[in-house]
């Protein structure tokens, strides 16, 4: 729920809590935090004296930063904090700490801005609480450390679940992956980000920490906190930490492999005991919903030119619009092994979206795609996805995304032809750039001929 939308007695209450717990742990500064139109972090900081003022009204700022490299002119907004969010940064001194706030965005009439992604998500979200739904996501989200960004090398080389090092021909810096990935999963769970599993991913450096799920717009929330921390926790050991999608040629990429549920008050929509894999046929429904739409939200779940390096055979990462039941970790839409006595536990994978992405708008579509499902009472494919049968080929690169992206309706109805069109051209931008710039394959390949 919004600023907006909570009545002044909530309101009250929740700035009461916010300087209690400002005076009991020595805070004296706050960061505001927002997402830009991209997802890219963006904020300001106030000091202690402020808070309360800045609670009750917001604080103006120029809000050319929220539209990514698209920026022309200024443009005034007001930045107004969720109390809910408040959290103590953990990376900071505990004497004068420093917490943070996210924030809705408004004009200076209390409008919201319909081109901030958060309130994008929470206007979907608001739509499905129309039809009696709560959209739950869960989401696992791989990155690297590497040893320097100049000329990037893994700070370790082990492999899958490894506990210890493993290829010992090889120098390696597992006690160190080990300690930072701890200390992040410490760092999020004091900022009250749950956390359901962490360990070492496929690639040499590459790691994942599973987020509990949890509704979507905290999930949102959470990821733009949990790639800051894991960023500035590895930096306070001279270490990078990136969330690129494919950062190597023959290395697996890495993803935000995202878990879906629909809920009805304490019960998952999902669910249905007599199925052979206990999903609904709500649960279906929403399944072919992503099934249909998967390549016109692409652009959105994978944003990056980078994005597509990912998106090809071989790597454990889908590059078809596929499906299945069981296994599958290849597909796009994969649906867990699920146990009949945890109904609440029965969800759908959609393994597509990487860690690059704004989480606000990808949850957006997803959830979109698939409402559009149960709302047509769309029906997944006869058969399930296999080698001889992989699905229609899911977009190759940027351009082809953006192409599918610009033409599509559920989009449009669902963040809006303003936020759109800011997005597209960014990203366009972003295309354009790519294409005119020399690569060193290129160099290698043709320079010589």
């Amino acid at each position: 729920m919004t600023q907006n939308n909570k009545s002044q007695k909530e309101k009250s209450e929740a700035i009461e809590y916010v300087l209690k717990q400002a005076s009991e742990n020595d805070v004296k500064f706050i960061r505001l935090w927002f997402p830009d139109i991209l997802g890219n972090l963006k904020g300001f900081g106030v000091t202690i004296d402020e808070l309360e003022i800045v609670i009750e009204r917001g604080a103006s700022f120029d809000g050319a930063s929220l539209l990514g490299t698209e920026r022309s002119e200024e443009r005034e907004y007001i930045a107004v904090p969720d109390p809910a969010t408040f959290q103590i940064l953990p990376w900071r001194p505990q004497e004068n700490s420093v917490a943070r706030m996210i924030c809705d965005i408004t004009d200076s009439n209390g409008n919201p801005i319909k081109f901030d992604s958060r309130y994008i998500l929470s206007e979907n979200l608001s739509k499905a609480a129309k039809l009696g739904f709560n959209f739950y996501v869960g989401t696992e989200i791989e990155f690297f450390y590497l040893n320097d960004i100049d000329n990037p090398v893994p700070i370790d080389n082990d492999g899958y679940f490894d506990q210890s090092p493993t290829r010992s021909k090889i120098s390696s810096n597992s006690d160190l992956s080990a300690k930072l990935r701890r200390e992040t999963v410490l760092a999020l769970e004091s900022m009250g980000i749950p956390i359901q599993n962490y360990h070492h991913e496929v690639a040499p450096g590459q790691h994942e920490i599973v987020l509990r799920h949890t509704n979507a717009l905290t999930m949102a929330d959470s990821i733009i906190s949990y790639k800051s921390l894991t960023k500035q926790i590895a930096m306070n050991e001279g270490v990078y930490a990136t969330f690129m999608p494919k950062p190597f040629n023959d290395l697996d990429g890495s993803g935000m492999h995202t878990h879906i549920s629909l809920f009805e008050g304490d019960n998952n929509v999902f669910y249905d005991s007599k199925d052979p894999f206990y999903l609904s046929k709500k649960a279906k429904q929403f399944m072919a919903g992503l099934y249909k739409h998967s390549s016109e939200i692409t652009a959105i779940t994978n944003q990056w030119v980078n994005s597509y390096k990912r998106l090809v055979p071989g790597f454990e990462a889908p590059a078809f619009n596929s499906l299945a039941f069981s296994g599958g970790w290849g597909n796009l839409i994969r649906v867990p092994k699920a146990r009949p006595e945890k109904g609440n536990s029965v969800r759908v994978e959609y393994r597509s979206p990487d860690p690059a992405c704004n989480p606000y708008l990808a949850f957006s579509v997803i959830l979109a795609a698939g409402l559009e499902g149960i709302n047509n009472s769309y029906s997944i494919p006869s058969k399930e996805s296999n080698k001889k049968n992989p699905g229609e080929r899911l977009p190759t690169n940027l351009k082809d995304a953006l192409d599918k992206l610009s033409n599509s309706e559920l989009v449009k109805k669902c963040i809006g032809k303003e936020a759109l069109n800011i997005f597209l051209n960014n990203k366009y931008n972003e295309w354009d750039e790519y294409s005119k710039t020399v690569s060193d394959l290129e160099i290698k390949k043709y320079i010589i001929l």
